[in-house]
């Protein structure tokens, strides 16, 4: 298999930050459709993870591929940038973070580029995959421009859902976006390996089609999530009512239930565009305030039942969704920040979880504390069995999700 303009590169595809969440399962679909791989990543033990074939974070279904494709020789990592210039096709998957300010830094993917400029070659196809700010595809175009390299740029965001890459990536159709026919081709091309609907946007079209995505995903948990309150400080179980009102009912089947709407990407995405509409977004800040607010909320509710002061509280999950280890952005640990002040004690738990060494085993929070909230509705919790009360906003026990 022999990708338009692979003929001079070692390589079929590189990938910009290939050893994280977003780019490593595309490098490990790509390579597992037959096209010689690359990732370059600064974390040099996640490079040397993704090296041996090992997965640095959970993915359903991607560590038997990863075997495979490394096993094979169509996958490789390093830390070396000089590694972005042996590909035909460089997919940068840097997003546009937000500072300090709560403003997004729209130099963040130029920055990235900067720092293995020099082996970019006449030929390649640069590729922005991660949500950029609206208007950094263009900045991106000028730098290029600047180099003096005749290289495309194309933007193709992501959409898939953290946990389930190895079956979205091939069966979603994948936005492409590119100011010129020949690039559009080469992308669609290449994005073709993985599969067979594309669809044809400007740049300027896709940059707000990938933030109206995510952003349209957080109304609608802000939405629940007040449906939730209105339910709660009434007496009502939201959930009974949520399943009651969806049966065999299409209108209200996207009802999404109650829980903290977190992650990597929601609520930066929604600040994004915020500030790209000069923060005329009423909508989406108050999806923020209202999303922001569960755990204070939470707390609040949990305050009137219980004498939290002499109580220790267990968080049960601290990943930002159920099933996952990652912790980014999540939400249970605002939620412990607040109960550290209003609580004797907090302690907590997450079975998937391993990068925070103050996480302790579930019997041991079970056993030791009064008050058990579920932070990620992890599928471990759903049957447990105590005697303890257990807060379960999400319903994954099936008890109700008064508080």
């Amino acid at each position: 298999m022999t990708l338009q303009g692979r003929e001079s590169f070692e390589h079929d595809v590189v990938i910009v930050g290939g050893c994280g969440h977003v780019g490593l399962p595309l490098a490990i679909a790509f390579a597992d459709r037959g096209a010689q791989t690359a990732v370059y990543d600064i974390d040099p033990v996640a490079v040397a993870q993704v090296g041996s074939g090992s997965m640095p974070f959970q993915e359903r279904g991607a560590a038997p591929a990863l075997r495979r494709v490394v096993a094979a020789g169509r996958l490789a990592a390093s830390t070396d940038p000089a590694i972005v210039g042996t590909a035909a096709n460089v997919i940068v998957v840097v997003g546009t973070p937000v500072d300090e300010h709560l403003n997004p830094d729209q130099q963040a993917v130029p920055r990235a580029l900067a720092g293995c400029a020099e082996y970019l070659r006449d030929g390649q196809l640069l590729i922005l995959r991660s949500t950029v700010y609206p208007g950094v595809t263009a900045l991106v175009e000028k730098l290029i421009a600047r180099l003096g390299h005749a290289i495309d740029v194309a933007f193709c965001p992501e959409r898939i859902a953290e946990g389930n890459a190895m079956t979205e990536l091939f069966d979603l159709p994948q936005i492409i976006s590119a100011r010129r026919d020949e690039a559009f081709e080469r992308a669609a091309a290449l994005f073709g390996l993985l599969t067979r609907r594309t669809v044809w946007m400007s740049p300027e079209e896709a940059e707000l089609a990938k933030l109206f995505t995510n952003v349209w995903r957080y109304i609608k948990f802000a939405t629940a999530n007040q449906l939730y309150m209105i339910a709660n400080d009434r007496g009502l179980d939201f959930e009974r009512i949520r399943q009651s009102l969806m049966l065999d009912y299409p209108r209200a089947a996207d009802m999404p239930g109650a829980g903290f709407a977190a992650g990597p990407c929601l609520l930066k995405d929604t600040m994004q565009l915020a500030a790209f509409n000069n923060n005329n977004f009423v909508l989406g800040q108050t999806a923020m305030a209202i999303n922001e607010g569960m755990p204070l909320y939470l707390v609040d509710r949990l305050a009137r039942r219980f004498d939290l002061e002499s109580m220790t509280v267990g968080i049960l999950g601290m990943a930002f969704k159920g099933g996952s280890d990652d912790i980014r952005s999540s939400l249970a640990y605002k939620l412990k920040r607040v109960l550290m002040s209003a609580a004797a004690a907090v302690r907590c738990t997450d079975p998937h979880v391993t990068v925070d060494e103050s996480l302790v085993p579930l019997d041991v929070v079970v056993d030791s504390c009064d008050l058990l909230i579920i932070g990620a509705p992890h599928p471990e919790y759903a049957d447990l069995v105590t005697t303890k009360p257990v807060i379960d906003i999400w319903g994954i026990r099936g008890e109700g999700v008064q508080v």
